[in-house]
Parts: C-alpha cells; sequence; structure tokens
C-alpha cells in the first residue's frame, strides 16, 4: 500500500498489518515484555481515495465488484442491482480440555446420514440500513461455514476460515451478523472480518443450536449511543440485551449467558446440621451487595437457602465470564502445590491434640531455604549421587515448602518492629484502614446502651510522654496523631468470637505520632472486650514498654492488632468495597448496555473474570466452613462485619481515591495542588503512587466522556446508560438505594466521576489490597489472621503462664501449624498473576478504528501509565522517602502498573481477576 494512503492516527501510523504493533519501534512499547500494549485500530482507504479506485473498477470489469468502508458501499453497476459476493474471514478456538469430546462428536456430524441441516455454522449479514420499501431488515444469504470444507488456516490455539455472503448491490454496511451453531458442541468465535474492512470482535462461546436455539447476534466494532443506532440495528440492539436479561427464573446451566439478581443466600448447607446454616445476606437484617442469580432450588431444610453446589448442579457465572484456560491451569497448579504444603501439616494436626508453634524456627522450617550459603553450593557438585540428591530436594521444597515472603522483616528472633508495624500502616497490604485523629480520646458511635459508655481508656498521660514535648492539643492542631481504630468493627462481635473454641479477640486502638522523618511511631494501644459488669474493667491500654514483661504484653497487643487488621482488610475493603460492591455495576452493565455503547466499550476490560472469582469466592472461600471463616478470627461471623461495614459505612461517593484520603483526614482540600489536596503525611506510598493512577484514570475518562456527550441533554437522554445506573443502585445495592448520598447522572462530569471511580477500584485499588497478601501476610508471626488467647492481665489465670514462657504464650496465641498452612497456601494463590492477564494501560483499540481523537486518549493514558512506572521506581530508590526506601525495607511496589506471571507483589491488572 502506497506511503499516502495509510490512515494516520494521531502522529501514528498504522500499519496494514492488525499483528504489527501500533507502535513505531522509534517509541518502543510501555510494556516490552508484551507484543503490544494495546490493538490497533484496523487501516482503512481515505474515503476520497476508496471512491475513486471504485470509479476506476467499476471502469474496467464488466461486472460489479464489492467494496466496503465504514461509509459506503459500491451500490449498484450500470444502474443494475446484481448479487455481490463479499468474503469473511471467521477465527474462532476450542476448548482444549474436550479435545477428545470434540473429535469424536465432529465425527459424528460428519456422518453421511447426518442431513446438511445437522451440521455447520450458518451465518447472516444484517445491513445497517433497512430496505427502503419495505422498512424490514436487509440481510444476506445465509451462509455455512463447515469445519471441514472452510478451512483457511489452523494453529495450536486459533483456526481460521473462509466464508462468502452473497448481498444485493444496495445492501449498504454490514452492521451485525447472526449465529447458528448447528454442531454437537460450543465453539469460541474470536472474531470475523468481512472484506478486511468490517470488523467483528466477538470473544464470546456460541452454543449448539439444539440447546440454545435463539441465533447469536453480534455486532461491527463500531460505538453508537442509543440514539445513533442505524435503523437496521436498533430492533438488533433490543433484543440483544432482551436475551441477556433473560426472565429471571428456573436453573441457570453452564452454558446460558444471562445476567440477573440475587441475594446470598448460598453460603450455608442448612441440610448438613444447624452448625452449617449461615443467614442470606442481602436484605433488612443483613444489607449486603447482591450477587448475579443462579437458580438453584431451595435446601429441603429450609426454603430461604438455596441449595449448595453439587455436580449435578455446578457453580453458574454466564459463559463468557469464566476463565481462560492459562488462568484456570495457573488456579489448577497453585491448588497443587497448596494440597501438597498442606500434607504434613495435616497429618500432624491429625496425630496430635495440639500441634502449635514451639519455636520461631518451626514456622521458619515451612519456607525453601534461600541463604547465600546454599545458593553458592547449587550446581557446584561433581557428584551424580550428590547432583540427584539435591535435585530430588529441589524438588520436594518446590511442592512442600513455602517461597520466603518479599517482605524483609522476617526474622527467627523477633515479631513485628514497632517501626515496621507502623510503616505497614501506610505501605503494606492495608493502607486504607489509617486515620487522622481528630478527637483526643477517640470516642465509640455504638450504642451506649448495648456497649457501654463511648469514652476511650486512654488518657493524656498515656501518650503526652511520647509527643516530642508537645501537649495532645498541640499534637493535634499540628495534625501530629493518627490512629487504627477497629473498636466499632469488632466490638458488637467480640462475645460471640470469644464463645467460639479457638478464637480470641480484643477490639483494638492504636495511637500514632508522625515524627519529623515522615515516619509513624505507635505510642499506645487499647484493648477492649464486651463490658460484663460495673467492677470488671473491660478495656486496658498498654504503652511503649520499658522491659521485658512490658515488651512481651506489648508484642501481644501489637499481633491482636495485626489480627484486627487483617480481618477488616480482608472482609471490609477487599472483600466488601471491591468483589462484591462492583458487581452489581458489571451485572446491570450486561444487562443494559449494549456492546455498541461507548460506556459498555470502556468498562469491558475492566469486568474481566470478574463475576466467576466472585462465584469461586462463594463455593470456597466465604461460605459456610470455608476458608475466610477457618482462618480469620470473626469465624462464622466474618461475613455479618461486613454487612455491618457496608450498613454502617460503605458510601459510593467517597469511594475514589481522593475522597477516601480526605475522608479519613490523610488529606486536605487544596486547589493549587495537581490533585485538588495535600497528604498530611507526605511519605505515604499507597496515596502518593495512588493518585498517580487516578489522575491518568481521570484525564482519559473525562476525554472519552466529553467526547460522546457533549452536554448534559446527551447524559439524561441516554436511556440505556441511565437504566444501568438506576438498575445497578436499585437492584444491585438495593439495601443502600435510598440513601441520600448516591451521586447524580445528570451531566458529563457526573458520569466521568462515577466512571473514574469504577475503573479506579476494579484495577489499582485492588492490586494494592490483593497481590501483597502473600509478600507482607506469608509470615504468620507478623500478621496473623487469627489469634487464639487474649492478652493477660494479672488477674488473669493464664498470666502466671505468660511470665514463665512468655515466647511461648505468643507463639501459642497465633495459628496451628495446619490453620498456618492452609492460610499461606491460599493467599500464595490468590497474590498471583497468570500469564494471560492484561494490564492497565492495555487495550484492544479496533472499535475506534478511524476515530484519532479517542484513539489518541487511549495512547496518552498508556504512555502516562509508562512514566508512573518509571516515576515509582525513582521513588523507591529515594533515601528522604524512609516508607519505601532503607536498611531492609520492603520497596512498596504494588501500584507498579506491569508485572510478570506469579506471586510478584507488582502489577496492576485492568480488573479484578483474583
Amino acid at each position: 500500500m502506497a506511503a499516502g494512503s495509510r490512515e494516520i492516527l494521531g502522529k501514528l501510523t498504522a500499519s496494514k498489518c492488525p499483528s504489527e504493533p501500533l507502535y513505531p519501534s522509534s517509541l518502543g512499547c510501555p510494556f516490552p515484555r508484551r507484543q503490544f500494549c494495546f490493538r490497533p485500530p484496523f487501516p482503512l482507504f481515505p474515503s476520497t481515495l476508496l471512491q475513486r479506485k471504485m470509479q476506476v473498477r467499476t471502469k474496467m470489469v464488466s461486472r460489479p465488484v464489492a467494496t466496503l468502508t465504514t461509509e459506503v458501499a459500491l451500490v449498484k453497476a450500470n444502474s443494475v442491482e446484481i448479487p455481490l459476493k463479499l468474503t469473511a474471514i471467521v477465527t474462532v478456538r476450542k476448548n482444549k480440555m474436550e479435545n477428545m469430546k470434540e473429535i469424536m462428536l465432529n465425527l459424528l456430524d460428519g456422518y453421511p446420514k447426518l442431513s446438511q441441516r445437522d451440521k455447520g455454522v450458518v451465518l447472516q449479514l444484517v445491513s445497517n440500513d433497512l430496505y427502503p420499501d419495505k422498512m424490514s431488515l436487509q440481510l444476506s444469504k445465509e451462509a455455512t461455514l463447515d469445519w471441514s470444507k472452510s478451512l483457511l488456516k489452523t494453529g495450536d490455539e486459533k483456526t481460521t476460515y473462509k466464508v462468502e455472503f452473497m448481498v444485493d448491490s444496495n445492501f449498504g454496511v454490514p452492521g451485525a451478523i447472526t449465529v447458528s451453531n448447528r454442531y454437537q458442541e460450543e465453539f469460541f468465535l474470536e472474531s470475523i472480518i468481512i472484506e478486511g474492512t468490517v470488523h467483528f470482535v466477538c470473544n464470546s462461546w456460541v452454543q449448539p443450536e439444539k440447546d440454545h436455539p435463539q441465533k447469536r447476534i453480534f455486532f461491527s466494532n463500531k460505538v453508537y449511543l442509543p440514539c445513533e443506532t442505524p435503523e437496521g440495528l436498533k430492533k438488533l440492539r433490543e433484543e440483544e440485551l432482551r436475551q441477556l436479561r433473560g426472565d429471571g427464573a428456573g436453573l441457570r446451566k453452564l452454558s446460558d449467558r444471562i445476567y440477573d439478581y440475587d441475594a446470598y443466600n448460598d453460603l450455608g448447607d442448612p441440610d448438613k446440621g444447624p452448625e452449617h446454616e449461615r443467614p442470606t445476606l442481602g436484605g433488612p437484617e443483613n444489607p449486603h451487595p447482591r450477587r448475579c442469580r443462579t437458580g438453584r432450588p431451595p435446601a429441603s431444610s429450609d426454603k430461604n437457602a438455596e441449595s449448595p453446589v453439587s455436580v449435578s448442579m455446578p457453580m453458574y457465572v454466564p459463559r463468557d465470564e469464566s476463565l481462560g484456560e492459562l488462568k484456570r491451569s495457573a488456579f489448577s497448579l497453585g491448588k497443587l502445590k497448596g494440597i501438597a504444603r498442606n500434607v504434613i501439616p495435616s497429618l500432624i494436626t491429625t496425630v496430635s491434640d495440639y500441634s502449635v508453634f514451639e519455636e520461631f524456627s518451626d514456622i521458619s522450617d515451612l519456607y525453601k531455604e534461600k541463604s547465600p550459603e546454599k545458593m553458592s553450593r547449587k550446581g557446584t557438585t561433581k557428584f551424580p549421587l550428590t547432583k540427584m540428591l539435591n535435585t530430588f530436594q529441589e524438588f520436594v521444597e518446590e511442592f512442600f515448602k513455602f517461597d520466603p515472603p518479599k517482605i524483609n522483616s522476617r526474622d527467627v528472633s523477633c515479631c513485628l518492629r514497632d517501626d515496621e508495624f507502623s510503616r505497614l500502616t501506610l505501605a503494606g497490604i492495608n493502607p486504607l484502614s489509617i486515620e487522622r485523629l481528630k478527637v483526643f480520646p477517640p470516642r465509640s458511635r455504638l450504642d451506649p446502651s448495648v456497649y457501654g459508655p463511648p469514652d476511650s481508656a486512654l488518657k493524656e498521660e498515656h501518650i503526652v510522654g511520647q509527643l516530642n514535648g508537645m501537649s495532645v492539643q498541640q499534637a493535634l492542631e499540628q495534625n501530629k496523631l493518627f490512629i487504627l481504630d477497629y473498636h466499632d468493627a469488632y466490638l458488637p462481635f467480640l462475645d460471640r468470637i470469644n464463645a467460639l473454641e479457638g478464637r480470641k479477640a480484643h477490639a483494638t486502638r492504636t495511637i500514632f505520632f508522625l515524627t519529623p522523618m515522615e515516619t509513624l511511631k505507635p505510642i499506645a494501644i487499647e484493648l477492649s472486650l464486651c463490658p460484663v459488669d460495673p467492677n470488671t474493667p473491660s478495656k486496658q491500654v498498654l504503652s511503649s514498654p520499658v522491659d521485658a514483661t512490658t515488651n512481651w504484653l506489648w508484642q501481644l497487643a501489637k499481633a491482636h492488632v495485626c489480627s484486627n487488621d487483617a480481618g477488616v482488610h480482608q472482609l471490609v475493603h477487599h472483600w466488601l468495597r471491591v468483589h462484591a460492591c462492583m458487581e452489581p455495576f458489571i451485572i446491570a452493565a450486561h444487562r443494559r448496555l449494549s456492546t455498541m455503547h461507548p460506556v459498555f466499550k470502556l468498562l469491558d476490560p475492566h469486568m474481566r473474570y470478574t463475576l466467576e472469582i466472585n462465584a469461586q469466592a462463594r463455593e470456597t472461600l466465604i461460605n459456610a466452613g470455608g476458608v475466610i471463616e477457618t482462618d480469620f478470627t470473626p469465624a462464622k461471623y466474618c461475613m455479618l462485619l461486613s454487612c455491618a461495614a457496608y450498613r454502617d459505612w460503605w458510601r459510593f461517593d467517597m469511594e475514589g481515591l481522593p475522597a477516601d484520603l480526605i475522608r479519613r483526614g490523610m488529606a486536605i482540600p487544596d486547589p493549587t495542588q495537581p490533585q485538588g489536596l495535600r497528604l498530611l503525611i507526605k511519605d505515604y506510598p499507597y496515596a502518593t503512587d495512588g493518585l498517580l493512577i487516578w489522575s491518568a484514570i481521570e484525564k482519559m475518562v473525562r476525554a472519552y466522556v466529553n467526547y460522546y456527550y457533549q452536554d448534559s441533554n446527551k447524559v439524561q437522554a441516554d436511556n440505556e446508560l441511565q437504566a444501568w445506573y438506576k438498575e445497578s443502585i436499585n437492584v444491585g445495592h438495593a439495601d443502600v438505594r435510598d440513601s441520600s448520598w448516591w451521586p447524580k447522572l445528570s451531566t458529563p462530569d457526573d458520569l466521568a466521576s462515577i466512571l473514574t471511580t469504577i475503573i479506579w477500584i476494579a484495577s489499582a485499588q485492588h492490586a494494592a489490597l490483593n497481590f501483597g497478601q502473600y509478600p507482607y501476610g506469608g509470615y504468620v508471626p507478623t500478621r496473623p489472621p487469627l489469634m487464639r488467647q487474649l492478652v493477660p492481665r494479672e488477674q488473669d489465670p493464664e498470666y502466671a503462664d505468660f511470665i514463665n514462657d512468655p515466647q511461648g504464650y505468643f507463639l501459642s496465641s497465633l495459628p496451628n501449624l495446619f490453620q498456618a498452612t492452609k492460610f499461606m497456601a491460599v493467599i500464595d494463590i490468590i497474590s498471583a498473576h497468570s500469564p494471560d492477564e492484561e494490564y492497565i494501560g492495555e487495550r484492544d483499540l479496533s472499535a475506534w478504528s478511524g476515530n484519532n481523537e479517542i484513539t489518541e486518549a487511549f495512547y496518552k493514558f498508556s504512555m502516562e501509565i509508562r512514566r508512573i512506572e518509571k516515576e515509582i521506581e525513582k521513588r523507591n530508590a529515594d533515601p528522604n522517602l524512609r516508607n519505601r526506601c532503607g536498611a531492609g525495607i520492603t520497596p512498596y511496589e504494588l501500584l507498579i502498573p506491569s508485572s510478570g506471571p506469579g506471586v510478584t507483589g507488582r502489577g496492576v491488572p485492568n480488573s479484578i481477576t483474583v
């Protein structure tokens, strides 16, 4: 193709070959480890040149030639309407796990006794335009794709076929295509390209016609607001959404692609007995976001509870939401390793009545040896037997021992240091709980008639000696005091938790002082229990230690704080705020937004895999007896803690990063600053890195929204957009739908703010909360997910045991061997990236082919993400930033955008993929 005939996208030239990267070699790709960051738009001839070529062709040939663009098709030849032939390239993928089954079924498809009607994939083009006279759909002749006859090219994963369509010469531009699968097995339809110009990116499983008689509808990669939909596609647009909504009844089959809502009434198994019953999440008693409906029948003993997953009724998610083969394989390998690493601890627990750790070295033995001596010995021996034994030892370690966690504070001789304890509130796996202390002493918001006086036991004398000569009031006024406050989150559940075997918890408050070096120092910890009687104190306060006894008490108190923190991190910040609260927006998007809608196109990569991940969580993590209940202190009350936070604290308008920082008092509004706020702790790695990503997302989204919605009228008149947002609130978040804090959706700014928040939560917020779980929590003494003994007081019977063996008391308070290894195995799996991960800044741009403004906005976003990555790396090497750089300090990498597969402690995927 001549240089002048290429279409220019901003400053970039799109190659004629779709497989070539978008970036010129001089620019490079933002993520060099991958072949591309986003797929390039397909090139089109400029319309004037195309028309000239059409005129030449008409003069040179005696029969008509079909030439398509996104605007026109050659309509007539010599004023006579003659059928034209259009060539299509169809790319499909097969399910590798069912190869043998499919081979047998394909043999059956080719059996001579089967009629032509009973085999093949039938495709039919639909024009953008209606018949002028009949005002009905313009359709091509049906074309049949035969696996055995239409093969064009095959590969390991994809197979390409050639299909020919016959259309009238006035057919116009194809805008949709219908597909019927008359084979016996499903197949994955990746794309269809008509005459190299009109593209249908399908990426969907197509079911056999015998199971799903409705024709599948796919639209070309053209973006339309509802009011701009071509006449020939309007009814199909409505029909496709109607199919996706379903009728809200019946058991969902694995092959279905229906999106609907239900409450979380599937976490228990009441037919097994009362101990397996769990309350429904969602409703007045236990408010909670809604989930994707599965339609399993009710349990025999409780008509309000859905029967559990079984072989005959597996967990349903819409078919296109299921995990890809690479990700499923990575999960399976992780589970296999997890099982292997729990074999020995399980056996020990079975034969031992009390399998506690006796020494810190017992915990260290769970990890692979990474000492310099071992690494230097590797590969140096010349003896075959020694080599064989070393190889066997490495194999055993790989499958039976854990990788050492990334965090460098793991030390067999001590617990969590004070400086590291404080630093992790700003640069650890849960940097979302730290708040500025605004009132001293802190006060509870719980009902005093039930939970006792709201005043804290913290007094000025507990902390004044740690304030560098300031009074408490001066420290408050100068923004020097901060707090981790888990009092109100845990106190309502403490009596029930502490009545359980092997579970003990305090409701904790921890006060920190901000030093001149911008680091935090813990100065007091308050431990609360539910009040029993006026003569028994329910609260105790521990200050910085002064001797051996107070040091061990201080270490125990910090462990209880970390256990509280682990629970709130997992149950509130991670599960509730990210996984559960995003699911209704995803369900509503599929039900109310056409795939042609610009907002659906924008959100699509940020919804990938989330529904299946949440479904797996309901099946194995948050269910009765699941990982969350067995590994975290609140046990069977875990999800009730989430519900309480949703009822009393969660607000969508506070979920954006700037709003959240201001709500917690970690920042104050400042219009002179780039993000409109000023951080009160300058070296707050989660916030400083997060604001860079937030700003990049916000800028990209605003450019996108302003392109499609030039004024408020367009936003308000978009019936699909309004239906999506209203349904997300009124159905998906039904328990808080009447709250006054829901943002309005009336202007382009409203829409940009809502979309920025959703994309932020699905990408960077989730990455910050998830992918550091094993690197920061894989060493149980520094972050125990549960505690089994309270901090003893002098009048308690356990105090003598504590005095006689404080280390033994500490270790016996931690999870036992099997609890620890099970927890470590799970967080190791969920901290890993899969090989098919798609990271922020990567996007398929084919839907905006020829749209320079949108393409340039996405390109600038990708370049900004690349710049952010370099900026974070620069910050991690700055010795002046003591919360992310220093001797033994783990650099804060959780918001570095790119990553390789595995547990890396970095990487920001586009969506909630684990």
